[in-house]
Order: structure tokens, then C-alpha cells, then sequence
């Protein structure tokens, strides 16, 4: 039994090799691959790999090799009918039946290519006559050169009502082929078809596998439509593709991620400053099934939209379609532009760098929703807090996977208890008391020389912070010891939290793991720049037990140490926890350091029992 390649080439971009094999083999992150011990042969040194990117498993033992497809035949022992049918069913999809008609369907859609590859050849070659001239004196305003212009394949569409139908007939393409290609339209009352695209510049759509099956035309005067797509053929289904998917889809592979702009000068515009793992949706939002496109593509693909109201939305729509489809290792971050600027007019204007900041800075899922469902609110009773927390509740209660939404639980739980707790109030009365003029006969403190060791200086708070997770990265082993301990840690750097989050989720799927095997999986998952923030080379001249090579004993004092000063440093007043800086993380220091902090704990009930129930002194 034959199967459209249509079908396979959707079956296939809608399951996940690495989930199928992962039904049956435990399988370890490794760079952009999957490991694990090999099905089809007996191994005690894993050999068998999965490429979800090219889409094939392979065994350096016993050879297995194939698709998804040949998995399932082998690993079952199913005919190809039978693994497709079961693909099929679990990804909810409809097997088409075969007949003579449906392999009629094939050969007509084989002629839509054609149809459309010579379509998309037509423009081009528009593009350099007379009749283009106003074309490409935009694209060059632009800032396109040629070779940008050729490599996207742009094009012209002439003013005239049948100029591409009369080229198309003239190669012997039907009038019926060219309706159903979606480039010549049939009106209603019988009249004579023309050409949908008239006096537009032409972007060709392509599918995974680069073949042109649409395309989106731009007015060069002031037609009612300012962007016009091909409608929905047997080739092309807006709701499926992303435009620039099979050109970006190597250079993903290289970056760890993707861009995703709003729309085609965006991606070409990126594409040319160096951004060349850029890709955007089809005039639409986008939908569940363009996000199960990225996520193949990469972990947390960057979402780009404009600083401005219409922006914002765009945004929360796609954050609100992403929750019911998280998973662990799976979430979006967002990259809103400053107002009045796109990813075309930023790079022009500012350069590639302004860019690329921006990619750094963006903002993860989890705290685009916390500002969405903050937007617009007056926090000030305890009744509008009560409706905030509400809400933020109902935000977790659409994401679907299990493991995903208790950790968003745990995270928001924390934010709220941070935002409304006597101790945040009690916080904002210390900073209000230290920035009051300290009176006469006061030392003013000076930071340590340890402070310019390495981490250079920063508050002390996310000095601990730093080591905290620097050890536990130099020492995954401490977290048989201390999983819960290092999950209860409330982490003022956001991009700390993420790494420990990550952290977890990698330990516990791969028990076991030494710090170089932690650390390659980190930089894989996009972290690499926050591992070189608390990279041991810098932060080992103040806190030495977070090397590596140092005993997991002399480790596991450092950084119970450390997480002893920073829950007690909370407790303090400002004035005498800013004292913690005088102290460093030798154990010298740390002898030092509890010494203080009985002091100041003694000092603190004293204080207590000398004030009266209403906080006045008795005495």
C-alpha cells in the first residue's frame, strides 16, 4: 500500500523520533543527539543513537539505522502499512484511503509544484524588467542587496489581469491547475479567471522540504490588502508551514535556537544582518501546530514582536495557545521590540549587536504571563490581591503536563509570597532606613578584597545565589543529598532560577551525571552564558570548595555553609545583614560569619523583649 508523501512528510512532522524510541529505550541528552543502550542487540555501553534534527536513530554496534517509520517496523516487527497506521492513530490523524483516485490526486499535485516552481521562476525573472523597476527600487530602499534578493527567490507580479495565467497555459498548465494552485482566480459569476497577484512583490512559501507551494505578495500601490497569501490548496496550509523553515532549519541546528519574527521583511531583513535562523508565520497567530514545528526545531524558540499595543497581544495570544502544550524542556521566551521599532528597522538602525542584546534579554514564558495577568491592576487591597493570585492560578491550571505545572506552582507561589508577605514589607522599611543618613560616629563599610575576586562586585545576596548553584554544577552529586533543600532556595536572579530549574530536570532524568556531562547538557538546553556568569574559574577565589576536582565532603560543608547564611541573612535587619559583607566563604570566614550572626540573633530578641506590644520601648 502506497501513502501520499504529503501524508508522510505531515506524519512525520507531527511525531517526535525521540518520543518513540523513548517508549522503549532510555535514552540521555548528548549535544544535539539522544543516547541510550540499543533495542534491536544486547550492549552495556550505550551506542545507540537519535538525530531528532535529521530524523533518523543509528547504532555503532549492530548498524540498526532508519527513519521513524523503520523504528516501529523493527522494534514490533510491523509491515510499513501497519507502522504508518499506528503513527497515524497515536498522532490523530486520518490514514487516506488509497484508489485509483487517490493516485490520480498524486499526479495532480505533482503538477501543482510544477506549476507553482514555474510561478515563482516567472516573478523573478519580473523583478529585472521594466514593469519591476518600482519593485526593486523598494527592496533596495529596504536595504536588500541582490544576492539577499536571489537567495529568497523575490519577485514581481506585473500590473496586467492575465499575464502570469497566459505565461502558465503557454506551458500547457490547465486553467484547473492554476485555481487549484491558488494563482489564478475564478470569480463567481462565470466570468473570465485572472491572476490573484497583480502589481505585488512576491516572497515564494516553501515547505519542509523547499518545494514552493505559496505565496505572499506585497502591494506596491494602495490596494485594499497591504500583504496578500495564497489561499488554503492541496499544497499549502498556512496553519502547517513557517515561512523560511527549510532554509533556517541547519542553522538552528548551530544556534540552539530560533527567531520567530511577525512577518516575511522581518525574517529576510535578520537573515541578512546575520540572524539566519529566523522564521515567521503565515499572516496568521501562531498556531498549535507552528509550535510543534519550533519545538523540533529547538528547546525555547525566541518569539519577536513589536513594542507596541497590537505587539503585546500578539504576544499573549501566543502564551496563552503555548500553556496546554508545554513540557518538560519545552517553553517560549519573548522579544518585545521598543516601540516604533521592528527586527527590520532595529538592524538597520542600530545594527546587529541592538539585535541581538535583545535575544538575550528576552523574557521567558513564565514572567510574560505574570506581567499579562498583572497588566493594568491595582494591587493595593487584600481583596484585588486575592483576584490576582486567582487568576494566576487559573494560568497554571491550563498547562497540561503534570511535571511542568507544579513547577510553575511552586514558582508562582513563591512570587506571591514574595509580593504580598510581611517580610517584603518589612524589606521595603529596611531600604527606607538605610537610606536615611547614618548618624555621627558610624563607620561606613567597605566591601572585602574578596569581593573583586572573580565575581567583581555585587550584592551579597546574589553572591550566595551564585555559589549556591556554581557548587552544585561543580558537584551534581550534592543533590542526593540535598534535592529538596535546592528547590526550596528563593532566587532573586531570575536567570539563576532557570538554570536551577533546568538543573533538576536534566538530574532527574540522568542520575549519575558528573559536572563536564552536566555542564554540556546546560549548554545544549541555551545556557551557556549563564554558566560562564558562575563559572568556577571566577568564583573559586572566593568560594574554592565549588571546583570540581574538590572532595564532594568539602563541598558539601562549603555549601551548607552557604545556604546557612543565606536563609539566616533574610532574618536581619538591613543594617546588620549589609554587615555579612565584611565575610568571605573560607572556613575561616564562615567561622567568623556564625559568630556574628549569634550575636546578631541575641541582639535582635533583646531588641523584642525591650519593646512593649505596640513596638514601644518599656524602658
Amino acid at each position: 500500500m502506497a501513502f501520499p508523501d504529503h501524508f508522510l512528510d505531515d506524519l512525520k512532522a507531527r511525531v517526535q523520533l525521540v518520543d518513540v524510541v523513548g517508549q522503549h529505550v532510555k535514552l540521555t541528552r548528548r549535544g544535539r543527539e539522544w543516547l541510550g543502550l540499543c533495542p534491536f542487540h544486547n550492549e552495556k555501553t550505550p551506542s545507540f543513537t537519535v538525530n531528532e534534527d535529521k530524523g533518523f536513530y543509528h547504532c555503532f554496534g549492530c548498524q540498526a539505522h532508519g527513519s521513524v517509520f523503520d523504528f516501529v517496523m523493527q522494534r514490533e516487527g510491523l509491515s510499513f502499512p501497519e507502522a504508518v497506521e499506528k503513527l497515524a492513530a497515536e498522532a490523530g490523524m486520518q490514514v487516506p484511503a488509497r484508489s485509483p483516485e487517490a493516485a490520480a490526486q498524486d499526479k495532480a499535485r505533482a503538477n501543482l509544484y510544477d506549476a507553482m516552481s514555474f510561478a515563482a521562476e516567472w516573478f523573478q525573472g519580473r523583478l529585472d524588467t521594466g514593469s519591476g523597476r518600482a519593485a526593486r527600487d523598494y527592496l533596495e530602499a529596504r536595504g536588500l542587496t541582490d544576492t539577499t534578493i536571489k537567495e529568497f527567490g523575490l519577485g514581481h507580479a506585473p500590473k496586467g489581469r492575465s499575464a502570469l495565467k497566459e505565461a502558465l497555459l503557454a506551458r500547457n498548465f490547465s486553467e484547473r491547475q492554476l485555481i487549484d494552485a491558488g494563482l489564478v482566480i475564478s470569480p463567481e459569476d462565470g466570468g473570465e479567471t485572472f491572476d490573484r497577484f497583480r502589481n505585488r512583490i512576491m516572497f515564494p512559501i516553501t515547505d519542509t522540504r523547499g518545494r514552493v507551494v505559496a505565496f505572499g505578495g506585497r502591494a506596491l500601490d494602495d490596494a485594499p490588502a497591504k500583504y496578500l497569501n495564497s489561499p488554503e490548496t492541496p499544497l499549502f496550509h498556512k496553519g502547517r508551514l513557517l515561512y523560511n523553515l527549510a532554509r533556517a532549519r541547519p542553522i538552528v541546528r548551530d544556534e540552539g535556537t530560533v527567531v520567530v519574527a511577525e512577518g516575511y521583511m522581518d525574517v529576510i531583513a535578520l537573515h541578512q544582518a546575520g540572524f539566519a535562523h529566523a522564521v515567521a508565520p503565515l499572516g496568521t497567530a501562531v498556531t498549535e501546530e507552528q509550535l510543534g514545528l519550533l519545538w523540533r526545531l529547538a528547546p525555547e524558540p525566541v518569539l519577536c514582536f513589536d513594542g507596541d499595543a497590537a505587539g503585546w497581544n500578539a504576544a499573549a495570544r501566543a502564551a496563552e495557545r503555548a500553556l496546554p502544550h508545554l513540557r518538560s524542556g519545552h517553553s517560549l521566551r519573548f522579544a518585545l521590540l521598543p516601540t516604533g521599532e521592528d527586527p527590520d528597522s532595529l538592524v538597520r538602525s542600530k545594527g546587529p549587536a541592538a539585535f541581538r542584546q535583545l535575544l538575550v534579554d528576552a523574557t521567558p514564558l513564565s514572567d510574560l504571563l505574570w506581567q499579562i495577568t498583572m497588566q493594568d491592576r491595582d494591587l493595593d487591597t487584600p481583596e484585588r490581591r486575592a483576584g490576582f493570585a486567582k487568576d494566576i492560578r487559573g494560568v497554571v491550571e491550563r498547562i497540561g503536563d503534570a511535571q511542568v505545572k507544579a513547577f510553575y506552582e511552586r514558582h508562582y507561589r513563591t512570587r506571591l509570597d514574595d509580593m504580598f508577605s510581611a517580610g517584603r514589607r518589612n524589606s521595603e522599611n529596611r531600604a527606607s532606613r538605610a537610606s536615611r543618613p547614618s548618624r555621627g560616629g558610624q563607620r561606613t563599610r567597605r566591601l572585602s578584597p574578596h569581593h573583586a575576586l572573580g565575581l567583581g562586585v555585587v550584592g551579597t545576596t546574589e553572591r550566595r545565589e551564585r555559589v549556591l548553584i556554581a557548587t552544585i554544577v561543580g558537584h551534581p552529586g550534592l543533590l542526593e543529598l540535598f534535592l529538596e533543600e535546592f528547590l526550596d532556595i528563593e532566587l532573586s536572579n531570575l536567570a539563576l532560577d532557570r538554570l536551577r530549574n533546568e538543573i533538576i530536570e536534566i538530574a532527574r532524568g540522568s542520575p549519575g551525571l558528573d559536572s563536564a556531562t552536566l555542564k554540556q547538557h546546560l549548554c545544549d538546553k541555551g545556557f551557556a552564558a549563564t554558566l560562564d556568569d558562575i563559572a568556577d574559574t571566577r568564583i573559586a577565589p572566593l568560594a574554592p570548595f565549588v571546583r570540581p576536582e574538590v572532595p564532594l565532603e568539602a563541598a558539601r560543608e562549603g555549601w551548607e555553609n552557604t545556604l546557612s547564611v543565606h536563609r539566616l541573612a533574610v532574618t536581619l535587619p538591613a543594617e546588620k545583614s549589609a554587615c555579612i559583607e565584611e565575610f568571605d566563604f573560607t572556613d575561616e570566614g564562615f567561622n567568623r560569619l556564625k559568630a556574628f550572626l549569634g550575636e546578631a540573633e541575641r541582639s535582635n530578641k533583646a531588641e523584642t523583649a525591650a519593646a512593649g506590644p505596640t513596638g514601644t520601648r518599656t524602658s
